[in-house]
């Protein structure tokens, strides 16, 4: 990054000839980043007007020949100087979430970028930082809503604005809406915010998980049933469809209802009308109805394995959320919203995250989504010994991203009860933790897998 123009010369004089070289200070007084160059020795060369806004120093203060210490302080000079890495490395750092501390002592959240500075003979002269304000998206991400707008969703990112723009909108309607993505991405969130900003807010939100309920269950939990109508049902039980007149019902994993359910269901959105299992009364339901899967349903239709009317009938307005390697500008705010969330639970007083582990986490793909850099970010607050979280403190797969379940077992005071682990593990977030087809891949029944899971202490991990 060339912001001065110089001669080989001068790299290794004084460097007041360098700053007498910045000819462009009006273009970056105009810059509402704030920006500070520093000599190879870590002393101040230049800030612009908005770096000393910023820092709340004044805009005329001296700051030539100042150690670069005495003036910039944020939370990640804690954890080591992150300039000193680009000067003596020559690695730049983009977008790095911190906290910078004023003058006056406040407390500003900032997104922070470094660079070399070379001469003309590529030489490094210096090393500049670029600070930008980001108290907005900071106060709007620890709203209840999330970020101001009622969906509750930590985003920053252009496909993600879209869709949650058009949600109020959705919302008014009684429209079926399909919601598809993969395992973490949200979906649960997005049908809360439907409901939320719907005219049927004031009734209950009921939920159900398709892939939890086994084939013989599934129509009693949604329909309900009558004494009598099978072995075990010692009462009159009402369905979710009953318990949701005048709400929502969310149906998750809706590409793992049996065809016979399916039927039923077809039925329920055509008319509006459903029938207790063992019954033959038909009960009348006003439910707005929003499903989510992370099958691919067009495919499932083609190959025989969904109705394809029942597809048409839920599919009415689609709503795609993109995994997060698709938007990785949302990360760093997503780690700052995990890491505000885990200091309120947890006793580890971090506060920060060093620069290496930063680019671990930026750089990792998280085929789990937001539901797996929460947990990678709680994994790292139950490892960190300190306030800084370490490269170390991540897990393996993040740390060491080629890293084999086997490595991450060795790791382990059991490696064969946590190889067993990790493998289930794999299994569930392959499967979008959909309990049938995991336990057929492993060759296993149900009931076994379940009992498996509870005595490795495997739970479906929380919503993002």
């Amino acid at each position: 990054m060339n912001i001065a123009r110089t001669d080989a010369s001068l790299s290794s004089a004084s460097p007041r000839p360098i700053l007498d070289r910045l000819d462009h200070q009006i273009i970056f007084d105009s810059i509402a980043d704030g920006i500070v160059a520093v000599s190879l020795d870590y002393q101040l060369l230049y800030m612009n007007r908005a770096a000393k806004q910023l820092l709340g120093c004044g805009e005329r203060i001296e700051v030539f020949g100042r150690p670069c210490r005495e003036m910039v302080r944020t939370h990640a000079c804690l954890g080591g100087c992150v300039l000193r890495r680009t000067i003596e490395r020559g690695e730049p750092l983009a977008n790095f979430e911190t906290v910078l501390r004023t003058q006056a002592g406040t407390e500003i959240p900032v997104s922070l970028s470094t660079a070399l500075i070379r001469n003309e003979s590529g030489e490094a002269i210096g090393g500049v930082e670029i600070f930008r304000d980001i108290s907005l998206i900071k106060e709007l991400s620890a709203r209840p809503d999330g970020s101001g707008g009622g969906h509750g969703i930590v985003s920053k990112n252009g496909r993600m604005a879209q869709i949650l723009g058009v949600l109020p909108q959705i919302a008014q309607t009684r429209s079926t809406v399909l919601i598809t993505g993969e395992s973490g991405t949200g979906k649960e969130l997005i049908a809360e915010a439907l409901h939320r900003q719907s005219p049927r807010k004031g009734r209950q939100l009921v939920k159900v998980n398709c892939a939890a309920l086994s084939e013989g269950l599934i129509e009693s939990e949604l329909f309900g049933h009558v004494r009598g109508a099978f072995t075990g049902a010692i009462a009159d039980k009402a369905g979710r469809f009953e318990l949701a007149d005048g709400g929502t019902l969310f149906l998750d994993e809706i590409g793992e209802i049996p065809p016979k359910t399916q039927a039923k269901l077809l039925r329920v959105l055509e008319s509006g009308e459903f029938e207790r299992v063992g019954d033959s009364r038909r009960i009348k339901g006003d439910v707005r109805l929003i499903a989510a899967t992370n099958k691919d349903l067009a495919r499932a239709v083609e190959t025989g394995e969904f109705r394809k009317d029942l597809f048409y009938r839920l599919n009415v307005v689609p709503i795609h959320l993109p995994p997060l390697r698709e938007r990785r500008d949302d990360i760093p705010l997503l780690i700052r919203h995990f890491v505000s969330r885990f200091q309120e639970t947890h006793p580890a007083k971090v506060n920060n995250i060093s620069p290496e582990a930063m680019k671990f986490l930026l750089n990792y793909d998280y085929p789990g989504n937001i539901r797996e850099l929460q947990n990678v970010i709680e994994h790292a607050f139950a490892c960190c010994e300190g306030n800084t979280i370490l490269p170390e403190d991540l897990p393996l797969t993040v740390y060491h991203p080629n890293a084999s379940i086997i490595d991450v077992a060795l790791r382990e005071p059991n490696p064969f009860r946590s190889l067993e682990r990790e493998l289930i593990k794999k299994a569930l977030d392959q499967s979008g933790w959909n309990i049938i087809p995991t336990a057929k891949r492993l060759g296993m029944s149900r009931s076994t897998l379940w009992r498996r899971m509870k005595d490795l202490g495997i739970d479906r991990p929380d919503r993002p």
